[in-house]
């Protein structure tokens, strides 16, 4: 089943259950989604667009929770945090840390890269074959980390 379709499904259940919290989540999400489509005329999202936009959509919940959480707004932060836990159903599961540091050993070892100055080299194939299983914070970090210890 498509995101979208899924979404509409989702929104129909969370209005016949009252649940408000649910339903601002999703309504955010199919508004990115129906933006994303309206940019270009025409344009198609397909698969790795829908979860690109649901990645940004968390992304953003996490910054703004970081932002509440210093300026000492709970209920501003439990607003993010209620919208986040929603948006991550839809989301596939993230790598573990290990299983992600196995994943970048092995594309390190593909592109033999040496030290920190095949970052550059690393972390283009490391997005992409990763894009999805896990944030591109955790990617980068990890990446780093494995380019410093060699």
């Amino acid at each position: 089943m498509k995101l979208s379709s899924h979404i509409n499904e989702a929104i129909k259940t969370a209005m016949k259950e009252k649940d408000q919290v649910r339903l601002r989540a999703l309504r955010a999400i199919k508004s990115a989604l129906l933006l994303a489509q309206t940019e270009k005329a025409g344009a198609v999202i397909d698969a790795a667009k829908e979860l690109q936009i649901l990645q940004k959509l968390a992304k953003q919940r996490r910054d703004s929770m970081a932002i509440y959480q210093e300026q000492n707004r709970t209920d501003l932060y439990e607003h993010e945090r209620e919208e986040l836990e929603v948006i991550e159903t839809f989301l596939p599961q993230a790598l573990a840390p290990e299983v992600l540091e196995s994943r970048i050993t092995a594309i390190i070892a593909a592109t033999a890269a040496s030290g920190m100055a095949d970052l550059p080299k690393v972390m283009p194939l490391a997005m992409k074959e990763l894009a999805g299983q896990a944030d591109n914070k955790a990617i980068s970090e990890a990446v780093k980390k494995l380019l410093t210890a060699q």
